[in-house]
C-alpha cells in the first residue's frame, strides 16, 4: 500500500505537471511555426490560384461535383490554378478539372482520425498536409486571388462565413468570393438578406461582398475582371 501524499508532495506533483504542459505548449508553438513556414515556402511560389471549397461527401457525377469541375476548367481558361482541401468530392472535382484543363492542382490536406486521403488529381509537388486547421486556413486565404463557395457542411460553412469575415472587417485586402449552387444555399441566403438585414446584424453593402452565380464562365469571369485593375498579391 502506498504511503499517503502530504500537501508538499501533492503541491510538487501539481508544479511538475505544469511544467509539463508549460514544455508541451512551447513543442506544440514550434510544431505550428514549422508549418506556417513550409506552407509560405511553397505556396509563395505559386502562379496565381484560385481556392475553392466544398464537400468532401459528393460523389463523381452529381450535378454540384461536375459544377465544381467545369468552374475548375475555365479557372483554368482564364489563367488561373486551383487550390482544394486535397480531400475527395468537391475537393476532387476542383483538382480533377484543373488537371484536365492542363492547370496547375494543388491540394491542402489536413490530418484527420478518420484519415482523410488526399486525391490523386494533385500535382506531385503542389500537395501539403497540415495537423492544425487555423495553419490551413491561413494557406487557403493569403495566396488565393479570389474563393469560389460550393454546396458543403459545417466546414464549408465556417470558411465561406470566415473568408466573407475577414474581407468584411479588412483583416484582409479585398479580393472576390463566388457562392455556387445557388438551389443549395437558397434556404441560407433568404435568412441572411431578410432575417440577418431587418434585424440589423449586417448591412446591406455586406451582400456586395460575394456573387452568386451557377455559371461556371462568369465565376472565373468574376475573378479575372477583378484583377485587371488590383493586379495579382498575396492577400495579407
Amino acid at each position: 500500500m502506498s504511503p499517503k501524499k502530504t500537501r508538499h508532495d501533492i503541491f510538487q506533483d501539481k508544479e511538475i505537471g505544469q511544467l509539463l504542459t508549460t514544455q508541451q505548449d512551447i513543442w506544440r508553438v514550434f510544431r505550428v511555426m514549422t508549418e506556417f513556414v513550409e506552407g509560405f515556402d511553397t505556396f509563395s511560389k505559386l502562379a496565381p490560384c484560385v481556392t475553392m471549397f466544398g464537400s468532401a461527401r459528393l460523389k463523381p457525377g452529381s450535378a454540384h461535383y461536375e459544377l465544381a469541375r467545369q468552374t475548375a476548367k475555365e479557372l483554368v481558361k482564364v489563367g488561373y490554378g486551383v487550390i482544394s482541401g486535397g480531400g475527395p468530392g468537391i475537393m476532387e472535382a476542383a483538382n480533377k478539372g484543373a488537371k484536365e484543363a492542363g492547370g496547375a492542382s494543388v491540394g491542402i490536406n489536413i490530418d484527420l482520425p478518420f484519415e482523410q486521403k488526399a486525391n490523386d488529381y494533385i500535382d506531385h509537388d503542389k500537395l501539403l498536409s497540415f495537423r492544425h486547421f487555423f495553419v490551413r486556413k491561413v494557406m487557403f486565404v493569403k495566396y488565393a486571388q479570389g474563393v469560389v463557395v460550393l454546396p458543403g457542411g459545417f466546414g464549408t460553412l465556417d470558411e465561406f462565413f470566415e473568408v466573407v469575415t475577414l474581407v468584411q472587417t479588412k483583416k484582409t485586402k479585398p479580393f472576390p468570393i463566388v457562392l455556387m449552387g445557388k438551389d443549395y444555399w437558397s434556404g441560407l441566403m433568404k435568412w441572411v438578406k431578410t432575417r440577418m438585414l431587418e434585424e440589423g446584424t449586417i448591412s446591406a453593402k455586406d451582400l456586395d461582398l460575394f456573387v452568386e452565380t451557377d455559371d461556371p464562365k462568369k465565376a472565373a469571369k468574376v475573378i479575372k475582371d477583378y484583377h485587371k485593375k488590383d493586379g495579382h498579391r498575396p492577400n495579407f
